[in-house]
C-alpha cells in the first residue's frame, strides 16, 4: 500500500531515531543525562524508603522500552484469555493513555467513553466481552487495590505497560519471584539504540528482563544492538487478521478477498491511529489489500468530518480506532479484527511462574 506522504507529520517518531547520524549524535549527550536521572531514580526506588510491599497477587507486566506502541494491548488480551483458560482469574490495570486523569480509579466496561478512561482499556473490554476486570488511573498500585477490593477472587494482574513505574514494587521472575516483566519488541527493533532524545529509547536495550515478546519480523536496521537479546528467553506470537465489520452493523462482514475485487486501489483508504501504523499497512497488503494509507499519532481521535474529507468508497482501521468512532455513522468505515496466539512454551512456563509460592511470605 502507498505511503502517508500527506499525513506523515501527523506521526510523532522523528526519523532519525531508526538511525544514527548527525542530529542523533548531536543529542547523544542528553541522553546520557537522560540515563543518569534514570539511573538515579532506579537507585532510590530499590532502596524503598517509604517501605513500600509488593501487591498480594503476581503481577504481569506487559511493557516496551521503546517510545510508542509496540503491540502491547494485543498481547494483554491473548494473555488474559490465555490464563482463564488455564484456571487463572486474571483483572487488568492501565494507565489509561489519553484519558482525562481521574482522581480515583476507574473501571471500565465495553460502553465506557474512551475520552474518560483510554482508547486500549475500552478496546480490551470489548475484545473480551467484559470477562474480566479492567480498572484505570495513572497511579497502577491504587488501580491494583480498588481492582482486589471489588474482584477479591482475582490472583493474577496483567498491567499494560508499566515498565517505569517505579511505584510498582515486584520481584521478577529471574530473581526467583512469581511477577513477570515482558519487553515487547516489534519489527522496528530498537531503532538506533540511543536513549532519549537522540533515540526512541526509554531504557537500555540492555535492561534486565524475564522474556522479550516478539511481534512482527526483525528490523535489519536495529541488527547492530541484536547482541543485547543473545542468550535472553524470547517467545515470537504470531498475529492474524480476522475477517473485517462495518462500523455502523458489527453483523455484516466481508472478506478481504471480496473487498479487493469489489474496490479499486485508489477508492480503498487504511487508516491508523496506533503506535506504528505501518505495520498494519502491511497485514493489510499481505491480504491483498492495496490503497492509500493515512498513519496518524497514536490515541488520535476522529471526527465526521476527517471521515467526509477522505474520498474512498471503502476506508478500513483497526480495532483500537473503531472504539472512538461509536458515534460516526458513515458506511464506507470497515474495523479490521486482530488476534494474537499465545505459543505454548509461553504459556507453559508462565504457569511454572505463577505456581511458585509467595516469596513475600517469607521475606518480609
Amino acid at each position: 500500500m502507498s505511503s502517508p506522504k500527506k499525513t506523515s507529520f501527523f506521526n510523532k517518531a522523528p526519523q532519525f531515531w531508526e538511525r544514527r547520524g548527525p542530529t542523533s549524535l548531536l543529542l547523544w549527550p542528553l541522553s546520557k543525562v537522560y540515563g543518569w536521572v534514570n539511573e538515579a531514580l532506579d537507585l532510590i526506588a530499590d532502596l524503598n524508603l517509604g517501605r513500600r510491599k509488593p501487591e498480594a497477587v503476581p503481577v504481569i507486566i506487559v511493557g516496551n522500552i521503546r517510545v510508542g506502541g509496540t503491540g502491547k494491548t494485543p498481547i494483554v488480551i491473548a494473555l488474559a484469555e490465555q490464563l482463564a483458560r488455564m484456571g487463572w482469574k486474571p483483572g487488568i490495570i492501565s494507565r489509561g493513555y489519553g484519558a482525562t486523569a481521574p482522581i480515583t480509579p476507574r473501571q471500565v466496561k465495553s460502553d465506557s467513553n474512551p475520552t474518560e478512561v483510554g482508547d486500549e482499556p475500552v478496546l480490551i473490554a470489548k475484545r473480551t466481552q467484559n470477562r474480566f476486570p479492567i480498572w484505570v488511573h495513572p497511579k497502577r498500585t491504587l488501580s491494583i487495590h480498588s481492582l482486589l477490593k471489588r474482584d477479591p477472587s482475582v490472583d493474577v494482574i496483567i498491567s499494560d505497560d508499566g515498565l517505569q513505574h517505579r511505584s510498582l514494587i515486584r520481584w521478577p521472575a529471574r530473581e526467583g519471584g512469581r511477577d513477570i516483566e515482558f519487553v515487547v519488541r516489534d519489527q522496528r527493533g530498537e531503532g538506533n539504540g540511543f536513549l532519549l532524545p537522540a533515540g526512541p529509547l526509554r531504557e537500555p536495550a540492555s535492561r534486565e528482563r524475564d522474556a522479550t515478546l516478539m511481534t512482527g519480523a526483525k528490523s535489519s536496521a536495529s541488527s547492530h544492538i541484536d547482541e543485547y537479546f543473545l542468550g535472553r528467553r524470547a517467545f515470537t506470537l504470531g498475529s492474524e487478521l480476522g475477517m473485517p465489520y462495518q462500523l455502523i452493523n458489527p453483523s455484516n462482514t466481508r472478506s478481504f478477498a471480496t473487498m479487493a475485487d469489489t474496490y479499486l486501489p485508489n477508492k480503498i483508504t487504511a487508516v491508523a491511529a496506533i503506535g506504528n501504523p505501518q505495520r498494519f499497512f502491511d497485514d493489510l497488503q499481505k491480504q491483498g489489500i492495496a490503497g492509500k494509507c493515512m498513519g496518524l499519532a497514536d490515541h488520535a481521535n476522529y471526527t465526521p468530518e476527517f471521515f467526509s474529507a477522505i474520498h474512498a468508497e471503502c476506508i478500513l482501521m483497526t480495532e483500537k480506532d473503531a472504539v472512538k468512532c461509536t458515534s460516526i455513522q458513515d458506511e464506507r468505515i470497515w474495523v479490521v479484527p486482530m488476534s494474537l496466539e499465545i505459543p505454548n512454551a509461553l504459556a507453559e512456563w508462565l504457569q511454572s511462574i505463577l505456581q511458585r509460592p509467595d516469596p513475600n511470605r517469607y521475606t518480609l
